[in-house]
């Protein structure tokens, strides 16, 4: 039987989920964020950056921002894990506190790493923000974790601008208005290149085309409402989507849980 909790800060870029699916397919999506989860029951098997991968028990799992991923039980009996959402900004500022100087991004190079003690520190901060933990305390597990995750994973602290600048144009062209309704040929002058190149090259540097880039933005956008307590039928209305129905059918199929379950665990 699928279940899941969710927990959300409500000051900073920072969430946690406590979930198991059987049944339940993730599609295709990416987060802001970066994403680390710790499988503690079962195999959880995923596509991410062009190969498949398993995440046993005990296994770490590590997305950078904007890395595209699906995700399902690899046996009927499904799986169970924890996993913690931090905005980059955040990330950021961790590591210059400990660095005492301001820091770049990390970046993570294999999506599953077997350590036991990065493996241990998750489950404790996982355990510290659902289980109402002092602030302090959330803190202080905040940067262990994030120290202890660049430390022994990262394989590089400082992510390369490697973007071309067709995409990135292309991007923020989405980014800046992701609710009008772009044309491949309007998106391609934008970026200054053909609608071949551009889509080619969208998919190579974020793992799917311009248009499910676009819905990803706006879910997100829907997620940043939703968890201010908004009705869901008019943050469907204002993040285009045809209508609430629609907006729950992507909602879940990329994040797990309905749109009143969200806003529910956000607001409660």
């Amino acid at each position: 039987m699928d279940w899941s909790r969710y927990w959300r800060s409500s000051d900073r870029p920072l969430e946690a989920m406590h979930a198991h699916f059987e049944r339940h397919v993730y599609h295709r999506h990416s987060h802001e964020t970066y994403s680390f989860g710790v499988t503690e029951d079962g195999y959880q098997a995923f596509r991410c950056r062009g190969g498949a991968h398993t995440s046993a028990a005990g296994m770490v799992i590590a997305f950078n921002p904007d890395d595209p991923h699906d995700g399902h039980a690899a046996d009927e009996l499904g799986f169970t894990y924890r996993i913690v959402h931090i905005g980059p900004e955040l990330v950021s500022g961790v590591l210059a506190d400990i660095a005492d100087r301001p820091a770049g991004l990390p970046l993570f190079g294999s999506p599953v790493v077997a350590d036991p003690v990065l493996a241990r520190n998750l489950r404790g901060l996982h355990a510290a923000l659902l289980g109402g933990a002092s602030a302090l305390r959330r803190d202080e597990l905040l940067t262990a974790t994030v120290g202890a995750m660049v430390h022994r994973a990262a394989t590089r602290r400082v992510r390369a601008a490697s973007v071309p600048g067709a995409v990135e144009r292309a991007r923020r062209r989405l980014q800046d208005a992701y609710l009008d309704d772009i044309g491949a040929d309007e998106l391609a002058a934008a970026a200054g290149c053909s609608r071949f190149a551009l889509y080619r090259g969208f998919r190579r540097v974020y793992g799917m085309a311009p248009s499910d880039y676009q819905r990803q933005l706006r879910l997100r956008a829907a997620r940043r409402l939703l968890a201010r307590g908004d009705a869901i039928g008019d943050v469907a209305a204002a993040t285009g989507f045809a209508d609430q129905s629609h907006l729950t059918r992507w909602f879940v199929r990329c994040y797990g849980m309905t749109p009143g379950g969200y806003r529910g665990a956000c607001t409660n």
